[in-house]
């Protein structure tokens, strides 16, 4: 079997920005404001030079109820984030440093509330 090619970005984020008609029992990221943060991400990414790092819009991740939601690959590491300062640190501590940010990710294992 021939081995897989070089990866095209070094890292990718994918940025639910899915949006649901108003009072749907799921919710979505779009309505908690995943775009204006999407946004905001890629712009900051540009500005620190990220080389190699593409931050995507995407449609429904299927996790709603916890978002919004995003997920960086080639780790496949899912977070939740809610501001300005999440993305920020998100940026430096995983795309920059190489870290986690544990208390903005979310594990498989993660149910919406009252699952």
């Amino acid at each position: 079997m021939p081995a897989d090619p070089a990866l095209f970005y070094r890292q990718h984020v994918f940025c639910c920005t899915n949006t649901r008609p108003p009072g749907h029992p799921r919710g979505c990221c779009s309505a908690k404001g995943s775009e204006k943060l999407r946004n905001y991400m890629k712009v900051r990414a540009k500005e620190l030079g990220l080389e190699n790092v593409r931050i995507n819009a995407a449609g429904c991740l299927d996790r709603c109820e916890l978002g919004p939601t995003m997920v960086i690959y080639p780790e496949g590491v899912w977070y939740s984030y809610h501001s300005t300062e999440d993305i920020d640190e998100i940026l430096d501590t995983h795309l920059v440093r190489g870290g986690r940010v544990p208390r903005l990710m979310l594990l498989p294992e993660q149910k919406p509330p009252g699952e």
